[in-house]
């Protein structure tokens, strides 16, 4: 295993723990669910390189593009609960009562 390898399965694991450990706050969770999917890209993109295909050279790209819009979608519903509940803990988000 390289140290490539190694660091982005470490970042990837490491994120991975904080998404579950660390559920109070919901920009925190955000967070690590942005480190995980820059981990994927990462390892992604590595391994396009690896293998030298042009044609898995659009997959880390149509990621990238989706983790764009999950952090855009995860803003605006920080936004909205913070304008709506006062706070972003996620205990005081309960879908029943949405």
């Amino acid at each position: 295993m390289t140290t490539l390898h190694f660091s982005y399965i470490t970042a990837f694991a490491i994120s991975m723990m904080g998404f579950a450990l660390h559920r109070t706050h919901l920009i925190s969770t955000l967070l690590c669910l942005e480190g995980i999917m820059l981990s994927m890209f990462i390892a992604l993109s590595t391994w396009a390189l690896q293998l030298q295909t042009p044609s898995l050279m659009l997959s880390p790209m149509l990621m990238l593009a989706f983790s764009a819009c999950e952090a855009g979608t995860g803003l605006s519903l920080l936004v909205t609960s913070s304008r709506t509940h006062g706070s972003d803990l996620l205990h005081n988000l309960n879908l029943l009562q949405c």
